[in-house]
């Protein structure tokens, strides 16, 4: 059978919890969500967490709460289309700035030299659930947004990654440490932001559907500005809450495998780094060779998944093509291999025996 490199870690549990959203009548975005949404801001360490659809929803209207219209957003080319997407939503101009080269995270030293008047807002990812350097990013002054799509219980100095910017931003996709099939979150400090993101997520209603059927006034509700339909639902809750409860279990196995990797390639590869202000999620583990695309295509023939993670978004076509020269560099040696809980024993020595068999 083919190694795949992401996978989610299912169970009973997950489909037991399915079954009761089923059986109770009640799917769309209801309670479920409502317990989803505060255990995951107690588990982060946030006031408030808002569920939506996904996480590039989720980084849409983050940006729209801190009205960056017209404004530029300094970000990361290394990353996902999403996160270049959600700044273009929102009629602002996206500015990328260079990498580090080790973590692949965005280089405060090359953001500080982006801002101007202009900046609304700064957008960090946490590469591979690795943290950013983010005590300078703050010490900037300027709105900071993480993209925490890979770092779901990954940490920084102690802090929970998505606790450190005003917002964060989470991915329950599929492939994600936290897998939902598919769906995001934000988690925010502030109050007035927690409403509005609330409203914007569901059409601009200032109730949503299940506090109108819990309160004396069912039928009635406002919409005070233009919103989405953005909102999270009780099925992708109901297996968020379970996979919750099993997230810290599946990163500490990650982190099993990535140390055994680590051990193994060490004299045939670059390994990934972890900094000794980060604790990563390790939601994927991403080597460095000359011949990457040799790599892939001789790992594909053994019947192992492989792939590259990413393209930087600024070499797309639609995109301002600006020369970086870390990311120029650096993302043409990038190769994603296997990493996920339930890899076995024989899974990671067959990835571990073909690649240093790889000549």
């Amino acid at each position: 059978m083919t190694i795949p490199i992401f996978r989610p870690w299912y169970d009973q549990r997950e489909i037991q919890a399915v079954t009761e959203v089923l059986e109770s009548g009640w799917i769309g975005l209801g309670p479920k969500t409502e317990e989803f949404e505060n255990r995951f801001a107690e588990y982060i360490g946030t006031p408030y967490a808002v569920g939506m659809n996904s996480a590039t929803a989720a980084l849409h209207l983050a940006l729209k709460v801190l009205e960056v219209e017209g404004k530029e957003v300094i970000t990361t080319p290394m990353t996902f289309v999403s996160t270049g997407h959600a700044i273009l939503y929102n009629n602002a101009i996206p500015i990328f700035a260079d990498i580090e080269p080790d973590t692949l995270n965005i280089d405060y030293r090359c953001i500080e030299q982006k801002i101007t008047n202009k900046t609304g807002a700064i957008v960090v990812v946490h590469y591979g659930g690795h943290a950013c350097d983010m005590d300078p990013i703050l010490d900037f002054g300027i709105p900071v947004v993480e993209d925490v799509a890979h770092g779901c219980g990954g940490s920084y100095k102690g802090k929970k990654l998505g606790s450190l910017g005003i917002m964060g931003c989470f991915s329950f996709h599929a492939v994600k440490n936290l897998a939902t099939g598919d769906g995001g979150m934000v988690t925010v400090k502030d109050r007035s932001m927690d409403a509005r993101l609330r409203r914007l997520r569901w059409c601009g209603i200032d109730k949503s559907t299940w506090e109108r059927c819990v309160t004396k006034q069912r039928w009635h509700y406002d919409v005070q500005e233009l919103g989405y339909k953005y909102h999270m639902n009780d099925i992708a809750a109901a297996i968020g809450l379970v996979q919750l409860e099993k997230l810290d279990q599946g990163n500490a196995r990650r982190r099993e495998i990535a140390t055994y990797y680590n051990e193994c390639f060490a004299d045939l590869l670059e390994t990934p780094v972890e900094k000794e202000y980060a604790r990563s999620a390790w939601h994927n583990y991403v080597v460095k060779l000359e011949r990457r695309d040799e790599l892939i295509a001789f790992l594909i023939e053994m019947d192992i998944s492989a792939g590259v993670h990413y393209v930087p978004i600024h070499l797309y076509s639609m995109y301002p093509n600006v020369y970086l020269p870390v990311v120029e560099k650096v993302w043409r040696k990038l190769v994603t291999l296997p990493l996920y809980p339930s890899m076995t024993d024989s899974d990671i020595e067959r990835v571990v025996g073909a690649v240093r068999s790889f000549q």
